[in-house]
């Protein structure tokens, strides 16, 4: 998928935060869907986007799975904008949330997806996702996401209690980035990614 998202429509909209949400006219999530290819076999959520993936998560807990989510159906992508740029720190840089849940005896269940960055929309960096199992490597949608902007007041920035899926832009060779892709894997599994929000948790003012 790389190169899916070209450079038309990839002008940033400038103003990105100190640190997450540091700047008051950004955001520490995404602020646009710059572009997006649905696949075939679920439609769930799809009338709602992109407002359902903007901004904060609204996670179900450990045991449930939100409904605030956009399928991206069968091998399907999206292409977002953060407000606030995403930089390299110590650790986690970026959070993506799915809506992967608890079951049985702590057993997950998770819809994994590829996650990839880019600083400027055209040249993508991937993280790994290649596993047909748990722990899913570095794949999206295998964590359940407790930040819930309507239900508590868990900091949906903080990878030590929000949930989802957390991504050190070291581990990509990358410093900054600006857009995020994420793409279904139902190749690996034969469920389909399910997308409620990213997060920056390391960013800065431009």
């Amino acid at each position: 998928m790389a190169g899916a998202a070209g450079s038309a429509g990839m002008a940033a909209a400038g103003g990105a935060g100190g640190s997450a949400g540091a700047c008051a006219s950004a955001s520490p999530f995404a602020i646009r869907a710059v572009d997006h290819q649905f696949g075939s076999g679920q439609t769930f959520g799809q009338q709602d986007f992109p407002g359902n993936v903007l901004g904060p998560p609204r996670g179900g807990g450990c045991c449930g799975g939100s409904l605030d989510v956009v399928s991206l159906g069968i091998g399907g992508w999206v292409v977002l904008e953060l407000g606030d740029t995403v930089v390299d720190g110590p650790g986690v840089d970026l959070l993506v949330f799915e809506n992967a849940f608890e079951y049985g005896a702590g057993s997950i269940y998770a819809e994994p997806g590829t996650v990839a960055v880019s600083d400027d929309g055209e040249h993508w960096y991937e993280f790994a996702c290649d596993a047909g199992d748990a722990p899913w490597g570095q794949c999206a949608g295998t964590q359940p996401v407790f930040a819930n902007a309507d239900e508590n007041d868990i900091d949906p920035t903080d990878p030590a209690v929000a949930g989802g899926n957390g991504y050190d832009l070291a581990d990509v060779g990358l410093s900054k980035a600006r857009y995020v892709r994420v793409t279904d894997r139902a190749d690996l599994t034969s469920s389909v990614f399910d997308l409620d929000a990213v997060a920056v948790v390391h960013g800065e003012c431009e």
